[in-house]
């Protein structure tokens, strides 16, 4: 999927976020925040893609949990999410299960998030209801401690 569009408002992956999660003492995981970098808000349901990749690992989808407005949705469920509206000043917490969680030090969090913008159709031959793509990607090495 190519991008028309990328407007970089707020970095996407949030400074001090990193950190394991625990269940009975044990790491399990680990979370981070995430920003909308675009002007205006948007229904989850316009999500096309999103990945999370660590140290350049991509983590399998079926491990990564996108939370907002006290929820907690699957990336595959994004698409149907068309009554959740995630607000441009609300940061969504993802969540990663790993067993071990991550060690202590510096990750590379990677973020893939290519979004639709749909209030703005594109022309097309078809008329197969094409709208603006955006990249709502982002990048950035976070510190983890114990």
């Amino acid at each position: 999927m190519g991008f028309a569009l990328r407007i970089n408002f707020v970095d996407v992956v949030c400074d001090n976020s990193l950190k394991n999660t625990y269940i009975n003492g044990k790491k399990n995981g680990f979370e981070f925040d995430i920003r909308l970098s675009y002007y205006r808000g948007h229904f989850l349901s316009v999500i096309d893609k999103f990945e999370v990749a660590v140290d350049g690992v991509k983590v399998d989808e079926h491990d990564v949990v996108f939370c907002i407005n006290d929820k907690e949705f699957a990336v595959n469920q994004l698409q149907y999410a068309y009554d959740e509206f995630w607000d441009v000043l609300e940061p969504a917490k993802i969540k990663v299960r790993k067993l071990g969680g991550l060690e202590v030090g510096e990750h590379e969090i990677d973020v893939t998030l290519m979004f639709r913008s749909p209030y703005m159709p594109l022309p097309s031959a078809d008329n197969d209801h094409l709208y603006m793509p955006i990249d709502g990607c982002g990048k950035k090495v976070l510190s983890i401690e114990g």
